[in-house]
């Protein structure tokens, strides 16, 4: 009996570890119709896990369990994945869908996790006195859409009045995010606003785009996902409707969405809050620790994609607040509530994000218990055919805060009384 306790406390003392590791689930959709996006974002997402735990021993000393669980962009099964891991503890939870994270907030806000949900998700969950467990920083939907009217007005040598902007959604709660938003523009600088709403999965649109043709818009602003992206550039493209005039929000901007349509999408512009391409430290230390040894999540065919290090940006975000956790913590085992501290006193400057390997690759973040949201800067990006590259065209452009705080502050007064929930953070 000796021997067998003695073999037990062994076996625990060896086990031990991996039941302090940093649990930070990677909510993927490798199947289904969003699978050719939500993959390469699954696999950045992992790989800069793999490369902190590779190279420096995780967190804190503690390693970080990436457990993965399928979605396949289905509001129902994003449930089903959060029920089976909230059992497993995690520090944070990041679901790369808007439905899904529209489910989840009032799960979340009970149970104590935060949710973290950069450029997509409940816009007004920037508000962190109402929202006390969401994150949406650094760009959330009405910035994209406040800084898709600031590079018009740009082009436009600072006058809209008398122009036409048209809106192709996705027919979902993520499309419709800006509508509010890109009213209140319309309004503001007098331009005529049209709104074109594409189904799930958004393979039929020859209707919408007939209209466009009919209706001759000076700009187009699109708000899609998937096929979506592919099956509108091609519909412009058949129209000869001119790309420089056609803004797609950073999820309508990957390498995915403009191949197909070959020399036709030169030319086409998308929003991002983050670089491009792989020409950046971080991705010598990932070809090192990652790839040379056999540990990329996936095929190790999507390095430097968009989505790629749009999934690699979120793990960063994620790992510099567990580090600012434990930090104020005192102590690398921290809990959802102290990661939810480490996330309001997040602060990642110019000078931190090329200690990390990507400098001028994300504008700085800084967050606070009022702000979960950031300052929602971003960038255009316009995509080069021949070459095959997107290039940034643009500096980081500020959104407008006269329209959007306001917003925010009465979407998320709303909610707060929907829920029963008294603001936080005097």
């Amino acid at each position: 009996m000796k021997l067998t306790l003695a073999a037990l406390a062994t076996t625990m003392m060896v086990a031990s570890p991996a039941l302090a590791d940093l649990i930070v689930p990677n909510m993927s959709y490798r199947t289904g119709p969003y699978a050719a996006n939500g993959i390469p974002y699954a696999d950045g997402f992992a790989d800069y896990f793999t490369l902190l735990n590779e190279r420096d021993g995780g967190i804190g000393g503690q390693r970080i369990q990436v457990p993965e669980c399928e979605t396949a962009y289905n509001t129902e099964k994003g449930v089903e994945c959060y029920e089976s891991l909230r059992t497993q503890n995690p520090l944070v939870l990041n679901p790369l869908s808007t439905g899904i994270t529209y489910q989840l907030i009032p799960r979340i806000t009970q149970d104590g996790i935060p949710l973290y949900t950069p450029g997509y998700g409940r816009t007004s969950a920037k508000d962190g006195s109402v929202f006390e467990w969401v994150f949406n920083a650094p760009a959330n939907y009405w910035d994209g859409a406040s800084v898709a009217v600031k590079h018009i007005l740009d082009q436009e040598g600072g006058d809209l009045s008398g122009k036409k902007v048209a809106l192709v959604y996705h027919n979902s709660a993520y499309g419709k995010e800006p509508i509010r938003t890109l009213e209140e523009l319309s309004e503001k600088h007098g331009f005529e606003l049209s709104l074109l709403p594409v189904d799930a999965p958004g393979q039929e649109q020859k209707s919408q785009w007939l209209q466009i043709r009919r209706d001759r818009p000076d700009y187009v602003i699109m708000y899609a996902w998937g096929v979506m992206n592919q099956v509108a550039i091609q519909e412009a493209v058949n129209i000869r409707f001119p790309m420089d005039k056609f803004i797609g929000i950073w999820w309508s901007g990957s390498e995915n969405d403009v191949r197909a349509a070959g020399a036709g999408a030169e030319g086409y512009k998308a929003l991002t809050f983050h670089g491009v391409g792989r020409d950046y430290p971080l991705y010598e230390d990932l070809q090192t620790h990652v790839y040379d040894k056999g540990l990329a999540a996936g095929a190790g065919d999507q390095a430097g994609s968009v989505l790629y290090s749009r999934g690699a940006y979120a793990a960063l975000v994620i790992a510099e607040a567990i580090a600012k956790a434990q930090e104020l913590a005192g102590t690398p085992e921290i809990t959802p509530a102290q990661m939810r501290d480490g996330f309001e006193a997040l602060d990642i400057t110019a000078e931190r994000m090329a200690e990390l390997g990507l400098p001028d690759f994300g504008a700085p973040i800084a967050l606070s218990c009022q702000n979960h949201g950031g300052d929602g800067l971003a960038r255009v990006q316009q995509w080069n055919a021949a070459e095959g590259t997107w290039s940034l065209i643009t500096d980081f452009i500020e959104p407008d805060a006269e329209i959007l705080d306001p917003l925010i502050k009465e979407d998320s007064a709303a909610y707060a009384a929907e829920a029963g929930l008294t603001a936080r953070c005097n």
